[in-house]
């Protein structure tokens, strides 16, 4: 099993040939989401986007796992 930490993004039967991956392609992604809201529009959508990740994962041991790490070092 991967570590958490590890880059798991990936899209079925795509190959790629530079240093752009689908990695690349989500925070570029996310950076248009919030683009134009305020800090608070910014923050709703975060939390919305953080429960339907996490609903869509599904697994309490990995989410568990990502919390502690994002808690590392605040």
């Amino acid at each position: 099993m991967p570590l958490i930490t590890e880059n798991n993004f990936f899209e079925p039967g795509k190959r790629y040939f530079r240093e752009f991956s689908p990695g690349d392609e989500f925070y570029e992604a996310l950076l248009e989401a919030h683009q134009n809201l305020t800090d608070e529009q910014s923050a709703q959508l975060n939390a919305r986007l953080i429960l339907l990740l996490a609903n869509h994962i599904g697994d309490i041991a990995v989410l568990r796992e990502a919390m502690r790490l994002a808690r590392e070092d605040i």
